[in-house]
């Protein structure tokens, strides 16, 4: 996002490397309905547009815990399969954050990383450092989730071979 300045800030990116192939990672990001058992604050799945992981299609999910549960959306802005995602969050009061999800081979392995940050709304007006440390908790526990996603679903695939 560029600044007053024209310079474009940085995203708070976490990185963990997965003991699963980047198609494997990719199988977990592309069913929707897994999206709350990785990411952090999601709380349940409403419904997940048919075309997702495509350009254009949403997930809709809830955020926070029950009785203070929050409708909201994520739209695919990017979606290379096996690659890389782009998402946009929104996440009702704080505004739309940018979430890019990138995959890489290591070997048998994938390096997956996350780059957050707020794109619109009053979460831009915290001052970045202060956004950066959030998310940068939020990521590294949603990465933890995700690995284990993708690698007891790709430990169930091999041990069944």
């Amino acid at each position: 996002m560029a600044s007053a300045s024209g310079y474009y800030a940085a995203m708070a990116t976490n990185t963990r490397r997965i003991k699963a192939t980047p198609e494997q990672v990719w199988d977990v990001l592309a069913d929707g309905w897994l999206y709350p058992l990785w990411v952090v604050g999601a709380s349940r799945m409403r419904e997940v547009d048919d075309t997702w992981p495509a350009v254009g299609a949403q997930l809709h999910h809830s955020v926070g815990t029950w009785p203070m549960l929050i409708d909201d959306t994520t739209e695919v802005v990017e979606s290379t399969p096996g690659s890389t995602l782009v998402l946009h969050a929104r996440a009702w009061p704080t505004g739309v954050a940018q979430v890019t999800i990138r995959l890489e081979a290591a070997g048998v392995e994938t390096d997956l990383s996350i780059e957050e940050d707020a794109i619109s709304g009053p979460a831009v007006l915290m001052p970045k450092p202060i956004r950066d440390l959030q998310l940068a908790w939020r990521n590294t526990e949603s990465l933890r989730r995700l690995a284990y996603v993708a690698e007891r679903r790709s430990a169930g695939r091999t041990s069944a071979s």
